[in-house]
C-alpha cells in the first residue's frame, strides 16, 4: 500500500508512522493540532492559486448519511488530482490544523488527504472533543 505514497513532509512522515502504529495516535493528534494543513477554497479573487479573503468558501462533501465534511490535505501538490471535480476550488489556505478546527463548525467531519492511501477522517464528535481541549 505504501509502496506508492511517498511522504513529502514531516505530517506526512508523521500520519504514515501512526497509521503503521509506529506513533500513538494521541501523539499524533497532539503533533496534528500545530502541523499546517492546505484547505481548498473557493475564492472569487484567484491569485496564483492562494487566498487571504474573508469570503473564501471551503470545500465541503456531504456523505451518504448526509454528513458534512470538511476535505483538507496535507499539502496543496496533495489537493490536485480531487479539486479537479470541483470547479473554482484551484486556490487553498494553508493554516495551522487548530486554527482550522476553531473555525468548524459543530456536527461537521474533517476528512484529510481523501483519495490517498496515507490519511485519516475525524467524525464530529473527535472534532468537538479536541476543541475542547485546553491549548497547551
Amino acid at each position: 500500500m505504501n509502496e506508492t505514497f511517498e511522504a513529502r513532509n514531516e505530517l506526512e512522515e508523521n500520519l504514515l508512522a501512526a497509521q503503521e502504529g509506529q506513533m500513538s495516535s494521541e501523539s499524533f493528534m497532539e503533533y496534528l493540532m500545530d502541523a499546517q494543513v492546505f484547505m481548498p477554497v473557493k475564492d472569487s479573487i484567484g491569485i496564483e492559486g492562494f487566498t487571504s479573503s474573508d469570503k473564501a468558501v471551503p470545500l465541503t462533501l456531504k456523505t451518504e448519511d448526509e454528513l458534512e465534511v470538511l476535505i483538507l490535505f496535507t499539502s496543496p501538490d496533495r489537493s490536485k488530482a480531487f479539486v479537479q471535480d470541483f470547479p473554482g476550488y484551484d486556490g487553498g489556505l494553508l493554516a495551522e490544523f487548530k486554527w482550522v478546527l476553531e473555525r468548524t463548525g459543530s456536527g461537521i467531519g474533517i476528512s484529510i488527504n481523501p483519495g490517498w492511501p496515507v490519511g485519516m477522517d475525524l467524525e464530529p464528535g473527535m472534532i468537538e472533543q479536541l476543541k475542547s481541549k485546553p491549548a497547551h
